[in-house]
């Protein structure tokens, strides 16, 4: 008997708490659940990038062919076309096997600057690599300038063993 009691109260509590009262049910369909509003994110504005006005004497240099082990360098000269100085603020290679070398002061109008770029040449085979320059001048895009060539792998020439 009081296993039926007892099962008798456990329906009617779990019943009772999962009841809805007349005055919950209004309170539901008075008031609609709004969307949440769309929290707009920050737009960035990008204004679009200009080529730069440096002026460069060549964009690409080809080595043609050079051997391996032996480092080879190409020095790009540019001129300072604008009205303002032009400092070069980053100048990075592709690669770690290619260093850079650059005009670190400021470029008066109508002056001119270099950036060296120098292959390592420790791999064989074609290389093509970059090497991008960004300068001070406002909206420029960045510039970039192109060494490639072949590395002829030196032949190690095979040690003969004497016959026993």
């Amino acid at each position: 008997m009081k296993t039926v009691k007892l099962l008798a109260f456990a329906l009617f509590v779990s019943s009772v708490s999962f009841a809805q009262t007349k005055s919950n049910a209004k309170a539901a369909s008075a008031t609609p659940i709004a969307a949440p509003a769309a929290i707009a994110a920050p737009v960035a504005v990008q204004t679009p990038q200009t080529p730069s006005q440096l002026k460069w004497e060549k964009e690409t240099h080809e080595f043609g062919t050079i051997e391996q082990g032996k480092p080879v360098s190409y020095e790009f000269t540019f001129t300072n076309t604008t009205n303002k100085d032009v400092t070069l603020t980053n100048v990075k290679a592709s690669c770690g096997c290619t260093a850079t070398n650059y005009t670190k002061t400021a470029i008066k109008p109508g002056e001119r600057g270099t950036v060296t770029a120098t292959y390592n040449a420790a791999a064989g085979g074609a290389f093509h690599k970059t090497v991008t320059v960004t300068t001070s001048e406002e909206n420029s895009a960045p510039k970039i300038i192109t060494i490639k060539g072949t590395v002829k792998v030196n032949e190690v020439p095979a040690t003969v063993t004497p016959a026993k």
